[in-house]
């Protein structure tokens, strides 16, 4: 049924439609309104969980934990500085081989402090093991919530689902809500095969030695390998029941033979979309990446997806100081083996919560045609108000 819901309030109810057992809720902005709609739709009788109100995110990643280790569907949320203090916790229950679902409403990472969106936070964490999946828009972001308990539980991998902050959880946005029998059929109830039982005492996260601390790290490399192909499988059983994709590993649009191509995550692919649609005349036709799943990283799929690219703009919503754009430091890293690997621009926008404008599609076209194009910048930084030195 097709609604006009806040991105928050729709993610809360494509939760419940999942059947979770066990909800951890600590609320920070902007992923406040996910946990207080879940709390109202379990006071209002029409979720049945286990509502956990806890002290901390540390807390809540450690009720979860706890409780998908027997045998529970289990889910939480967070943002921003709560994502690192969990972020303790995030890596053992990956490393735990754990199945549960997370939404990040992604906020930037202080010092300075700042409520608003960028992907700093998930980033942050992008190598403690969990698969991340980034919406675009809230019909995706439903979406892959609920495909997200259907990965987690094949691939026994923890699953966060990382949705801008603000931009989109607190936007309205007319959603397909799925119905509850589809959800259903979908996603059936949860088995965990190593579930703890106390009729049958076992220990799980027990010390291990460096003679097989190595062959775990490889266990789980390989375990996010073979969820490239889970996850474009549950994307497509997703389209055969609900008759839409929410794109797999990565998206391509635009035309074949256009030689510029430009790569983002997030809400920055409706912007870059708009843009293209009105500026493409004057500033050229670009194909459109959009890449969906960041982990595990779909290397294969984007060295399909450049093909007969000259140049390719990489966006950013985070850096690393020092070094630069993270994605793109990854994607020119993946393309680097490519005999005619296009040219990578990389290029950090809306940091902070910085607006993107719809003409950022014909400034980002125009600026990788001068020949002293930057392979990095903060594209959007105003060097007027920085000192001399820092210039």
């Amino acid at each position: 049924m097709r609604e006009a819901l806040e991105g928050s309030q729709a993610i809360a109810r494509a939760v419940a439609a999942c059947k979770p057992d066990v909800v951890a809720a600590y609320p920070i902005t902007p992923q406040t309104h996910i946990v207080e709609n879940l709390s109202k739709l379990v006071a209002e009788g029409d979720l049945r969980t286990e509502f956990v109100s806890v002290e901390s995110e540390f807390s809540a990643a450690s009720v979860v934990l706890g409780a998908a280790v027997t045998g529970a569907r289990a889910y939480t949320a967070t943002a921003s500085q709560g994502v690192l203090l969990m972020s303790e916790v995030l890596f053992n229950i990956a490393g735990l081989r754990v199945p549960l679902v997370m939404n990040i409403a992604n906020r930037a990472v202080g010092a300075p402090l700042s409520i608003w969106n960028d992907q700093s936070d998930s980033m942050a964490v992008r190598d403690a093991g969990w698969i991340q999946l980034y919406a675009a828009d809230n019909q995706e972001a439903v979406d892959s919530t609920i495909q997200a308990f259907r990965i987690s539980e094949l691939t026994e991998l923890p699953v966060m689902v990382c949705m801008d902050g603000f931009v989109l959880t607190h936007t309205l946005e007319v959603i397909d809500m799925p119905d509850q029998r589809a959800v259903d059929a979908f996603l059936p109830p949860f088995v965990f095969s190593r579930a703890l039982d106390v009729a049958d005492p076992r220990s799980i996260g027990t010390l291990v030695d460096p003679g097989y601390f190595a062959e775990m790290r490889h266990s789980h490399h390989s375990a996010m390998h073979k969820a490239i192909q889970v996850i474009e499988d549950v994307d497509a059983e997703f389209d055969g029941i609900f008759g839409r994709k929410s794109g797999g590993l990565l998206t391509v649009e635009g035309t074949k033979d256009a030689r510029v191509g430009i790569l983002a995550m997030g809400s920055t692919i409706g912007t870059l979309h708009t843009g293209m649609q009105h500026f493409a005349d004057d500033a050229g036709q670009a194909r459109l990446i959009k890449l969906r799943t960041f982990r595990p990283f779909p290397a294969a799929a984007l060295r399909k997806a450049v093909e007969g690219l000259d140049k390719l703009i990489v966006i950013d919503r985070a850096i690393s100081p020092g070094l630069g754009g993270i994605v793109g430091t990854e994607v020119a890293a993946v393309l680097a083996s490519l005999p005619d690997a296009p040219q990578v621009f990389n290029y950090a926008l809306g940091l902070g919560g910085r607006d993107i404008p719809e003409t950022i599609y014909n400034r980002l076209m125009q600026a990788v045609q001068e020949p002293e194009a930057p392979r990095f910048a903060v594209f959007d930084a105003d060097m007027d108000k920085l000192p001399p030195e820092d210039r």
